[in-house]
């Protein structure tokens, strides 16, 4: 009970995520498109190709799966005939000292272009916002500061939200009734809560000092599953590639660095310069031991961050190359297609059932490897 409510109050952690992140999204972490990206929906893939057959274009598979899986300025929802419905999301820029704010379906017109600034279609820039200033006077113009909410930032804010929800219900619910057995979703998220708490954050930090670090993981944990599990749904409000935009993993690999650094004891970094049972040759004169454990101190997050990227990244690529497989064998012949898509669908299914567990994994491992290095720097020396 003490959990869920530590754990409903330190959920503010994830709105300084949302702000560094909506900061930080014209670095270009992650790179927008104008094309609206599209749900996992095999009806949809199928209505936009067999339209584009119609007009003599080919499939490309390797431009249709980015599309899913890379960040964009609009939210695509169904495709209905000839027309997509999609969602315009807001941009906001500053430029030249002045601030825009508009919808991303401004871009909709033949140029790509609107108040001075375009959405750039192929080269280097693609998916970014320049000025129009910018392709006449090159690296002298005008810089673009993209602060715009994407796919990415919309469904970081609608996940968090619900997660506050459900939380904070479940934090009241045994506030009211502290002596009675959970229900509901006291039943299904107390395991879990237990599970992380006793499995992972206790025995990776020790009984003394869990609970100063259990309220960010916790956060941490059902951040990452919740999303893992939301980019499953093909439909809106899912579908979105939260835990696969490298910007995200990148922000919460941060975190778990700044805290580590923050509350290493003294031990922590007298081993990390005098690293015990180490030869004195490999330390002094040069100081090579403490060089490969600075250089770990740095790639410890680094490995954080990819391996959640590349996981998740790698699931959606793979469902939609089986989608892909449909329309490449369907040019071939319409039957071959037809036949292609029973395996198609039964290898998708079996990936989604597979994510299902990704999903779970992922969570816990990268919970589980931030509650170590936390425990590394927060241990104490052991005396004899």
């Amino acid at each position: 009970m003490v959990a869920i409510r530590k754990t409903g109050s330190i959920f503010l952690i994830t709105f300084y995520l949302f702000i560094f992140f909506f900061f930080n999204s014209d670095k270009g972490f992650a790179s927008t498109q104008d094309n609206a990206s599209r749900n996992l929906s095999a009806d949809t893939v199928f209505q936009k190709e067999t339209k584009g057959k119609t007009t003599g274009k080919k499939f490309n598979p390797g431009e249709m799966i980015m599309e899913h899986v890379v960040d964009n300025h609009e939210w695509h929802i169904m495709a209905i005939g000839d027309h997509e419905l999609t969602i315009p999301l807001p941009i906001l820029l500053f430029c030249d000292g002045k601030f825009y704010c508009f919808l991303s379906s401004e871009f909709h017109n033949e140029a790509h272009s609107y108040m001075g600034f375009r959405l750039e279609q192929e080269g280097s820039n693609k998916g970014k916002i320049v000025s129009l200033d910018t392709n006449k006077k090159g690296n002298e113009g005008p810089k673009v500061y993209d602060f715009s909410i994407t796919k990415t930032v919309l469904a970081i804010f609608i996940s968090s939200f619900l997660l506050i929800l459900i939380f904070v219900s479940v934090a009241r619910a045994y506030r009211r009734n502290p002596n009675k057995a959970p229900h509901g979703l006291q039943s299904l998220l107390e395991p879990l809560i237990l599970f992380i708490r006793d499995e992972v954050v206790k025995n990776s930090i020790g009984e003394k000092k869990y609970e100063k670090f259990l309220p960010y993981l916790l956060t941490l944990f059902f951040f990452i599953f919740f999303n893992n599990l939301f980019g499953l749904i093909p439909f809106f409000p899912g579908g979105a590639n939260v835990t696969g935009n490298i910007a995200v993993t990148l922000v919460m690999a941060v975190f778990t660095f700044v805290l580590t650094t923050l509350n290493g004891n003294k031990h922590y970094w007298i081993d990390i310069i005098n690293t015990p049972g180490v030869p004195w040759w490999l330390k002094f004169p040069i100081p090579l031991m403490p060089i490969v454990e600075i250089i770990g101190i740095i790639t410890k997050p680094f490995v954080l961050m990819v391996r959640l990227f590349a996981n998740m990244t790698a699931g959606h690529i793979i469902v939609l190359g089986f989608v892909s497989l449909i329309f490449i064998f369907g040019e071939i012949a319409y039957a071959i297609g037809l036949s292609m898509s029973v395996i198609s669908v039964a290898f998708m299914v079996f990936m989604d059932l597979l994510e299902l567990l990704v999903a779970f994994i992922q969570a816990y491992v990268f919970t589980l490897l931030s509650a170590l290095y936390f425990g590394l720097a927060t241990a104490e020396p052991e005396r004899h």
